[in-house]
């Protein structure tokens, strides 16, 4: 069985995927250039990520979605288990936003082209100007009305364990006085860890917890992280604490 699911993955489903992924990529491409960006950024992806889901056969369950109000900016920070972090939220969050997302992706052939036309920020760290640069970019997005989705580990984890955080999205609400949504995944490391490119079916879990508001004073930041790392953490298993 295990022969056969691999067959069906590189001989079926990834060059449909493949196809998928240039056609997403082109649609969103056209439409940004159109104007159509904060659309183009966020819809076209996000079926784009349900049928890796599918294909794939990994099931994906949000808990929580009522917490959220689409019509309310968020920073939304959420531990990084593996590839399939990306399309679960895209997919299943229910709610526009935009990515902070390493530079070095902007090489990723489409996908890259797509995700910078459309305003996805590219994290560039090569120095602390560029820094600054990605920072103030994040700023003017979020003066937009729109939303983030920020992993602050910053990398995918080796392991399935949660690593530090780092402070720039906190910083950035701390800056726009907006709310922190902290979003647990757990079983994105088991479907696709960052040590193998074959996909193993399965579950995936998408705990929103409740958004941690500002004060009239505004966040302390270092109260916030914690406060993020804690909740995060509360929904994972033992193993992947």
């Amino acid at each position: 069985m295990k022969y056969v699911l691999r067959l069906y993955q590189w001989v079926i489903a990834c060059p449909i995927l493949l196809v998928l992924t240039i056609l997403t990529a082109l649609i969103t491409m056209f439409f940004s250039l159109l104007g159509m960006g904060k659309w183009a950024g966020y819809y076209p992806p996000k079926w784009w990520s349900k049928c890796w889901c599918w294909l794939m056969f990994v099931r994906v369950e949000v808990r929580n979605r009522h917490l959220i109000d689409k019509r309310t900016s968020y920073v939304f920070v959420a531990n990084h288990q593996g590839a399939y972090d990306i399309f679960s939220i895209y997919g299943y969050l229910g709610h526009n936003f935009r990515w902070m997302m390493k530079k070095s992706l902007e090489n990723v052939p489409f996908v890259g082209l797509a995700c910078k036309s459309s305003g996805h920020i590219m994290v560039d760290r090569s120095s602390p100007s560029a820094i600054k640069a990605t920072m103030d970019e994040a700023k003017e997005k979020l003066r937009d009305g729109m939303s983030l989705v920020v992993f602050p580990e910053g990398n995918r984890s080796w392991n399935g364990h949660m690593k530090e955080f780092k402070r720039g999205a906190f910083k950035l609400a701390l800056d726009f006085n907006l709310p922190v949504v902290p979003i647990t995944i757990d079983g994105s490391f088991k479907v696709l860890p960052r040590t193998t490119y074959n996909i193993t079916p399965g579950k995936i879990i998408l705990t929103i917890h409740e958004p941690i508001m500002p004060s009239a004073e505004g966040h302390d930041l270092d109260k916030v992280l914690a406060e993020s790392y804690e909740k995060i953490q509360s929904a994972l298993p033992q193993a992947n604490r």
